[in-house]
């Protein structure tokens, strides 16, 4: 019975040291990229470091260097006094507007596509291509469209209303509703996927029911379909606000120097110029990235709370 016992914990220890070794290099991974990084970004953000000082000579530097490297809460004081800064934030929150516009004609797509119609299969392919598309490439195509001289929408506004556009992404006042509303178009496919899959996965009981008891279109949609696709939303509206609050891509591309009185960039396009741009301000960088990362943990549990406090959706 021992020299059992004895070889079932042989067996479970190789078993154990095998599967150590399996989880091994992610854990390493994930040490090195990802949590050292974020535990140093912490440490940096207090500190004026840049691409010319070697983090070799942080701990052996003298006393006049350590004073002028550790600046305390300097960077905080300087990003909160930055226009640029107030702009870029402003510029996101503003990209955000086209999350719940986004949701609307995803939601109205979505209750098309859920009906048997000829070619519905195609329609639904073709909205989500641009989902799958490269962003850059996107995002090109969408800056030669609005281009001043030449854009197609100039073109078009020419030739059906013999109107003269504007150059829609060095005006500073038509920049950020341009760059919008092609990431609402880019999206609305994607969008659309997740509420046609909790369109048809709802008890038709309900609707049954509904429409023996004589209920309106409308009412149907705003006593049924909205209040169950309330976790969908929720959902997407997470999502929303945190890959909106990490927008660059598109601006970056469109508007390369951020706009006409830095009307475009965003605030992670802020925090890029001071990390890899012109700026070379790594610390300072550092500063403002956690700024943005308590900024979206906020809004993201406030929103938790608001959904926790609703989550009674039939009422």
């Amino acid at each position: 019975m021992e020299n059992i016992k004895s070889k079932k914990k042989i067996r479970f220890n190789e078993e154990a040291i095998a599967g150590l070794l399996f989880v091994l290099l992610p854990i390493l991974g994930f040490l090195l990229f990802t949590a050292g990084p974020f535990i140093f970004s912490i440490f940096a953000s207090f500190t004026s470091w840049d691409s010319m000082t070697d983090l070799t000579e942080i701990f052996t530097m003298d006393e006049v260097d350590r004073e002028f490297f550790y600046v305390g809460f300097e960077n905080y004081k300087e990003m909160f006094a930055d226009i640029d800064f107030w702009r870029s934030l402003w510029n996101t929150i503003f990209y955000m507007i086209g999350i719940p516009i986004g949701m609307m004609w995803a939601l109205s797509l979505a209750i098309s596509f859920n009906k048997e119609l000829p070619g519905v299969k195609a329609y639904r392919v073709i909205y989500y291509i641009p989902v799958v598309s490269s962003i850059v490439a996107v995002s090109l195509l969408w800056k030669w469209i609005y281009n001043g001289d030449y854009g197609l929408l100039n073109q078009f506004l020419r030739w059906i209303f013999h109107a003269e556009g504007t150059n829609w992404l060095e005006n500073e006042h038509t920049v950020k509703p341009s760059i919008m509303a092609m990431c609402i178009w880019r999206g609305v496919g994607g969008t659309a996927l997740l509420y046609l899959g909790g369109l048809q996965n709802l008890p038709k009981s309900y609707y049954e029911a509904a429409r023996m008891d004589g209920a309106s279109n409308w009412t149907i949609f705003w006593k049924i379909t909205w209040p169950l696709m309330k976790p969908i939303s929720f959902f997407i509206i997470i999502t929303g606000i945190i890959n909106g609050a990490q927008l660059i891509v598109e601006p970056q591309i469109m508007v390369p120097n951020g706009g006409t009185n830095y009307s475009a960039g965003t605030i992670v396009f802020y925090i890029w110029q001071h990390a890899f741009g012109s700026y070379d301000a790594k610390g300072y960088a550092c500063a403002a990235a956690w700024f943005l990362a308590v900024l979206i943990f906020i809004v993201t549990a406030v929103q938790f709370k608001l959904n926790k406090s609703s989550n009674n959706y039939l009422e």
